[in-house]
């Protein structure tokens, strides 16, 4: 028989095993679970910036043993590190990831609702990749001030016989007169990003709705309509120009689907001083002419298209 001083030994040896496992448990809990905030980048030493290629917000080139990220977006954030003192890191993620990655649950919109996953590490402090503000976003995550005119549009093959509107000094009119066209008419999309035809309402048109592959990179969406796999496809408009300059001949625009929109850099909402500490960066830069000159650098021709919106960065 174990007599009861052996079992009393054995049982205050099983609580700290375990009251062990359960502060691991815990410690890897708050890890996964809880972003850090301006303290903790600083404290690090690092800023991982969570960045999906798009449209030359970010771009990738494969090497050797590593990637070369570049684009509007790195050239942004490597700016954001330094103004805090700290070592930039890139971290790839894809469009159907990127909450996850920076929230540690992430989430999709399905017909009208946020729909949460699983439970995931969190691998990075912000994400910035083109990312359009939407309301159903700011539910989960923090937008930083705007930094991006955005919209979405509907591009078709040049052979179809959908026509490009007349403008007619009316978003709202000018997108009514697109959708006229879209009774029956395939429309292609990229679920849970700012290319979702649901966020437009296009089923309510008549539109035949048709989605990309999953793994289906943003900037190769366009592809498909070339390549016949579509009849038309929502691009959003800086894509769109790079697009038609690419492509010129094979493609049109016919119109907006949305009203203009605005791009930013994202944030869990745990990390409120970081954002804050973004804004300040960015209010520098629009001031002393830095962002202007970046946005040259990866997206000339924008400045036609929206002039008003970069004059009030001069």
């Amino acid at each position: 028989m174990i007599n009861q001083e052996r079992l009393m030994g054995l049982n205050i040896k099983m609580k700290s095993l375990l009251r062990i496992v359960l502060l691991s448990y815990l410690s890897l809990f708050a890890e996964t679970l809880i972003a850090g905030d301006l303290h903790d980048v600083k404290a690090a030493g690092v800023l991982r910036h969570i960045g999906v290629p798009y449209a030359n917000f970010v771009t990738i080139s494969p090497t050797e043993d590593k990637w070369n990220e570049g684009g509007f977006d790195v050239d942004i954030i490597r700016g954001f590190a330094v103004y805090l003192g700290v070592e930039y890191q890139f971290v790839k993620g894809r469009a159907d990831n990127v909450f996850g990655l920076l929230t540690g649950q992430n989430a999709k919109y399905i017909d009208q609702q946020i729909v949460f996953g699983k439970q995931q590490k969190i691998q990075g402090d912000l994400f910035a990749g083109g990312a359009t503000i939407l309301d159903w976003r700011k539910n989960i995550v923090d937008f930083s001030d705007d930094y991006f005119p955005a919209g979405i549009w509907l591009f078709a093959r040049s052979d179809s016989t959908l026509q490009p509107i007349i403008p007619s000094g009316s978003i709202l009119d000018d997108i009514k007169n697109v959708k006229k066209q879209l009774n029956g008419r395939q429309v292609l999309g990229k679920q849970h990003t700012s290319l979702d035809p649901n966020l437009y309402n296009l089923k309510a048109v008549g539109a035949q709705v048709l989605y990309s592959r999953a793994n289906q990179k943003l900037n190769e969406i366009i592809l498909s309509i070339i390549k016949n796999s579509a009849e038309t496809t929502l691009v959003d408009v800086v894509d769109g120009l790079a697009a038609l300059n690419t492509w010129s001949g094979a493609i049109k625009a016919i119109g907006p689907i949305s009203e203009e929109q605005r791009m930013a850099v994202v944030f869990p909402k745990s990390a409120p001083k970081l954002r804050l500490a973004f804004n300040a960066y960015l209010q520098k830069i629009r001031a002393d002419g830095t962002f202007n000159r970046i946005v040259k650098k990866h997206y000339p021709e924008i400045f036609n298209f929206y002039p008003v919106y970069f004059a009030n960065n001069e």
